[in-house]
């Protein structure tokens, strides 16, 4: 199917070839470029929120809850969940599907797992392509959910203009809290599953690092919820809404889309790196190093001058 087909049909509202194109996009981005630059170009100002935090926190059935309410004050909807990927096949359960199964028919809602494919940092080489494509076709949140993760894969930080870090009671103890880098990029913080005794000290150790951050015009609010019951899910869209009106109003916003902007740049470049690697000359290159003839640095001049 023609990419640029494809393009017209779903900036007309056809959420099957939506689908193909992102699919399309995701296994070989090449065949797409044309139909990428267009989308940047048309990519209005909807809020792109990134959702992160340790695995079995409740990103999805929090992200779940959040479509619910969204969709509830009449907002299209656009989530792009990451999910784990199998080191042998690549592929991957898509969980994060399942737990939001609820909203699938909603044709204001569009869902898109994808597998991260073993890469580090929470996300998937493909994500920066498809999240504009979700934008240009105004969807207002495009949510950005990545795989559980621990204290430095902080990348979502490049895609999100609000990132919402979600923790659950009892996480951690007071000196990894300090040094998480994961807590060092969040604009809001959610203890999630917040309906046991130890959700109070939580709190506190988010409470005691805010209060050794930086001075900021934004401070970052920490939401209590329990997402399975839909608790406190008003709270976290008010604060994600703030926000949004916070970066509209200062500096905040524009080196927002200016650090997004140098992380596509870089994310393309990795991937153009990485159409190399795999090009017809790397076979013989790694023989060559294998052999003793080539040592690995010389190798790398050679496939990235080729």
């Amino acid at each position: 199917m023609d990419p640029t087909d494809l393009w017209q049909r779903a900036r007309q509202g056809d959420r099957r070839a939506l689908a193909r194109l992102l699919r399309i996009v995701e296994d070989r981005q090449d065949a797409a470029r044309g139909v990428l630059a267009d989308a940047w170009r048309l990519r209005p100002s909807s809020h792109l929120v990134g959702i992160t935090g340790a695995p079995g926190s409740g990103k999805s059935t929090l992200t779940n809850a959040l479509i619910t309410t969204w969709r509830a004050l009449d907002r299209r909807v656009g989530v792009i969940a990451v999910d784990p990927s199998s080191p042998f096949t690549g592929g991957a359960l898509l969980g994060d599907r399942i737990r939001m199964q609820e909203h699938v028919t909603d044709p204001d809602v569009f869902i898109r797992s994808m597998s991260s494919r073993g890469r580090l940092g929470g996300l998937a080489d493909a994500t920066a392509s498809l999240v504009t494509l979700l934008l240009a076709v105004r969807f207002d949140p495009v949510v950005v959910e990545t795989v559980g993760v621990g204290q430095s894969e902080v990348e979502v930080v490049h895609h999100a203009d609000t990132v919402v870090v979600v923790l659950t009671p009892g996480w951690g103890d007071g000196v990894q809290a300090d040094k998480a880098g994961i807590l060092e990029i969040g604009d809001v913080f959610v203890v999630n599953k917040a309906d046991v005794s130890s959700t109070g000290e939580t709190r506190r150790w988010l409470e005691a690092m805010l209060e050794m951050a930086p001075d900021s015009a934004w401070e970052p609010p920490i939401i209590d919820t329990v997402a399975t019951e839909g608790a406190g899910i008003d709270e976290l869209v008010d604060a994600i809404d703030r926000h949004r009106r916070h970066l509209t109003t200062s500096d905040e916003g524009m080196r927002r889309r200016e650090r997004r902007a140098r992380g596509y740049v870089e994310a393309a470049v990795a991937e153009g790196m990485r159409r190399k690697m795999a090009g017809p000359d790397l076979d013989g290159v790694l023989a060559e190093v294998t052999s003793g003839a080539l040592d690995p640095w010389t190798a790398a001049d050679r496939l990235l001058g080729a």
